[in-house]
């Protein structure tokens, strides 16, 4: 049985992400900004009105680990915006910009660097990011925030799975597809559970030799 803490966990992946590992067998703690129906009724241990942009929010986390070890932790929580190319020049575009950095990127390398001293050994964590942060695979453009955001977090991740290594953590950087989720306005080619059950096998399967590498839930490598 795992200690596996996911964030984001109220609704869309995260909540299948928290639902999945319950039914094997996992203990889960559950955090997210606004509850949810659903994840109150999960079995989950539930932390809500985690802010993670904000000091408080990654102790709160912390404080609700307490001495446990963490043997998983799956960073889900993310949100996307749409600027365009003519958005750009407006006044609020830089504010979301800005504010998709601090949730998409720097609030899951915070929490990460604050679990460093709760991680199990062997510890696995699953940082979910998105194919639209690959620079190689850009061919649409636009969407500027979201893919600049999720660049970052990348660049973040690669050098979390270095500085971990030490204490045999492995770090997975995770697409999980087009998910029909609100974040998606319901289009997508796979629903929650089937991304989080592709999300669970990578995590499952990939070694210390793949710590700080890019994968779609499906099993294909991505480019950076």
């Amino acid at each position: 049985m795992a200690f596996v803490l996911v964030t984001g966990a109220a609704r869309g992946i995260g909540l299948a992400l928290v639902q999945a590992h319950l039914a094997r067998g996992d203990r889960v703690l559950a955090s997210c900004r606004a509850p949810s129906p659903e994840l109150a009724a999960s079995g989950a241990e539930v932390l809500d009105g985690v802010e993670l942009t904000e000091a408080a929010g990654v102790t709160r986390i912390m404080e609700a680990i307490g001495a446990r070890a963490v043997d998983r932790a799956i960073l889900s929580a993310g949100i996307l915006r749409a600027e365009s190319l003519d958005h750009l020049p407006a006044e609020d575009a830089a504010e979301s910009v800005r504010e998709q950095f601090e949730v998409n990127a720097l609030a899951p390398l915070r929490l990460a660097a604050a679990l460093r001293g709760r991680l199990a050994r062997g510890a696995r964590i699953g940082v979910v990011s998105s194919r639209m942060g690959s620079i190689g695979d850009n061919g649409s453009g636009g969407y500027y925030g979201y893919r600049m955001s999720k660049a970052a977090l990348n660049a973040g991740a690669r050098s979390l799975a270095i500085d971990l290594a030490a204490q045999q953590a492995m770090v997975f950087v995770l697409h999980p597809g087009f998910v029909k989720t609100a974040m998606t306005g319901g289009r997508g080619d796979a629903t929650p559970a089937q991304a989080a059950a592709g999300l669970i096998e990578r995590m499952d399967t990939l070694g210390a030799e793949h710590s700080g590498t890019f994968w779609h839930a499906n099993g294909t490598p991505l480019p950076w």
